[in-house]
């Protein structure tokens, strides 16, 4: 499998994965599912980008079966929700500290599919979709799961359409400009969290197409 210039530091990897697993996790504690079902969410929230952009559109073998530690972070965090579920359902700095390495996480993991979507000779509109399933398919899996409309295609602070513009950005910088990947990576990383910060300190938000009261 062809490795990406820009990677993750491995312990960067981990701490998203855990994270990310944490949140599939407590989801997954107040649907009031088993140890088992719990586990299964966690592993969606935490692989499930990945997964999908492996299997189904690179068609390689996706990390989670070919690295360990996923799959025991993903247990580490089932187990650590299944010993504190009372108190971490009261933690509100889980929640901020998830919010905060999703803000990173996200176009950091949409950056490496995108970079092994180019390695692979796709179009640019597919790397741009890779890169968006990369960064966004675990949640939408861990959502639809559960029986819930994934928060990606909510209205809300902007967070799909502001990963939109930065994978187009990438894809112009490195496809088009010929920017280094690494530079380009950072460049749209920072790009996404001034986004995200911004539209939390201004409370900018996107509309539903049709209004709570229908049409006007």
């Amino acid at each position: 499998m062809l490795q990406p210039e820009f990677q993750l530091p491995p312990l960067f990897d981990y701490f998203a994965v855990f994270l990310w697993a944490l949140s599939g996790a407590i989801v997954g504690m107040h649907k009031r599912y088993d140890l088992a079902g719990v586990f299964v969410i966690a592993l969606l929230a935490a692989t499930g980008g990945s997964t999908l952009r492996d299997g189904l559109f690179l068609q390689t073998m996706p990390p989670v079966l070919t690295n360990a530690w996923y799959i025991i972070m993903t247990a580490l965090a089932t187990i650590a929700v299944g010993f504190f579920r009372d108190r971490i359902a009261r933690m509100t700095l889980v929640d901020r500290v998830i919010n905060a390495i999703d803000a990173l996480g996200v176009p950091a993991f949409a950056v490496i599919g995108m970079q092994l979507s180019l390695a692979a000779g796709i179009p640019l509109p597919g790397v741009v979709l890779i890169g968006m399933v990369n960064g966004f398919g675990g949640g939408v899996l861990r959502d639809l799961m559960v029986g819930d409309t994934p928060v990606a295609l909510k209205p809300g602070r902007f967070y799909v359409s502001a990963a939109f513009v930065v994978c187009v950005l990438f894809v112009v910088l490195v496809a088009v400009l010929g920017v280094n990947n690494s530079v380009a990576a950072w460049i749209i990383i920072a790009l996404f969290v001034l986004i995200r910060v911004l539209s939390l300190r201004y409370d900018w938000r996107t509309q539903p197409i049709l209004p709570p009261n229908g049409p006007q």
